[in-house]
């Protein structure tokens, strides 16, 4: 009998179990269907909630409506508030959370600094001064076009800055955005402190914070495609954001130009961050946030965590810019405001967790 034990314990197998690899794409795709859903969700009740009074039935049947090119059954004053003051807003910050988590998650690859933002290189300050110059002179018709102007020639600057006297290494381009930045908000300051009077003081101030409020098909049209042309090639530069990892050294081994892809990628990056400030304003912390907390689900592969992080910057955005329209109604927050007061306790969460991992 003590055989047969032996021999029954010997020939037992324990029961087989899913390779790390397996069990990452299982992750993986269980997170991205959960955020797909989640962003849907989310893009239905931000057209349901507020004060139009309009239900989840009506938005079903005018969009039927639309499709099929027949007469919906809301009133006109419903319809616009739909058509025309919140789906071009949700559209707009759709592309614009998606873009933003691209570039930062980009710029944080291409830096190896796990603080880079998309305004890392002094684009929010170039794009403030631009914005600030047309509102005080009463041009803000233009002021989109002002500040992507902005953003690109403070780019120009650090560029320029970090290139002097050597390669742009990645620590020599972090302290001329740093400079750069510096300088740009030292002069938006002077004009605002100089020129500004009455109510362009509010207008300055809820740019300045970053605000989807006017938004239209326009604004709708310049993300879209800044976000198509800029941002979707950046998505595709996974494998050379990969050769980042290990150092320049190792990234020339493997056929990247260390210095020329950088520039290439930070240049982009900044064109497409000017772009999208042109019609949002500055809006922080998802640049920052989203490509550490997406990295907690996909890795620190390139490949799989750009197209994620583009998706939670969507739905992040979204979000914040929901709970700025409605919850101090009738008066609205600048979008700014709640990103970072959602952003900074879920940083300082993953700032933590990170430590307990080390």
């Amino acid at each position: 009998m003590a055989s047969s034990v032996r021999s029954d314990s010997r020939t037992h197998t324990p029961p087989p179990r899913w390779p790390a690899a397996a069990r990452g794409r299982a992750r993986l795709t269980v997170g991205v269907l959960f955020l797909t859903i989640a962003l849907a969700i989310e893009m239905l009740a931000a057209i349901v909630i507020g004060p139009a009074n309009i239900s989840v039935h009506d938005v079903g049947v005018s969009m039927i409506a639309h499709v099929t090119n027949t007469d919906a059954s809301l009133s006109v004053t419903q319809e616009a508030i739909m058509w025309e003051l919140r789906m071009p807003r949700i559209v707009t910050a759709m592309f614009v959370g998606a873009g933003l988590a691209v570039c930062g998650t980009v710029m944080q690859a291409s830096t190896r600094n796990p603080l880079a933002d998309p305004y890392l290189l002094g684009l929010s300050s170039g794009a403030s001064l631009g914005a600030v110059l047309v509102i005080v002179v009463g041009l803000t018709i233009t002021l989109p076009v002002a500040a992507f102007f902005g953003s690109i020639l403070a780019l120009t600057g650090t560029l320029i800055l970090a290139s002097v006297g050597g390669p742009a290494s990645p620590s020599r381009t972090v302290l001329a955005g740093v400079a750069i930045s510096s300088l740009f908000s030292a002069m938006t300051s002077l004009v605002i402190f100089w020129s500004s009077t009455g109510d362009t003081y509010r207008e300055i101030l809820g740019w300045l914070l970053g605000s989807l409020a006017g938004t239209t098909w326009n604004s709708v049209l310049i993300a879209a495609i800044a976000f198509l042309t800029i941002g979707v090639p950046l998505v595709l530069s996974a494998n050379t954001l990969n050769a980042f990892a290990f150092g320049d050294r190792t990234a020339r081994s493997l056929g990247v130009h260390a210095t020329t892809a950088r520039i290439l990628l930070l240049g982009a990056s900044a064109v497409l961050t000017g772009a999208l400030v042109s019609v949002s304003g500055s809006i922080g912390f998802i640049g920052l946030l989203v490509p550490h907390a997406t990295r907690l689900l996909t890795g620190p592969d390139h490949r799989r965590l750009l197209p994620v992080a583009a998706l939670a910057g969507a739905l992040l955005l979204l979000l914040a810019d929901t709970i700025a329209r409605v919850a101090f109604d009738p008066r609205e927050l600048p979008v700014g405001i709640v990103t970072a007061i959602l952003g900074a306790p879920a940083f300082a969460i993953l700032l933590l967790r990170s430590r307990r991992a080390l």
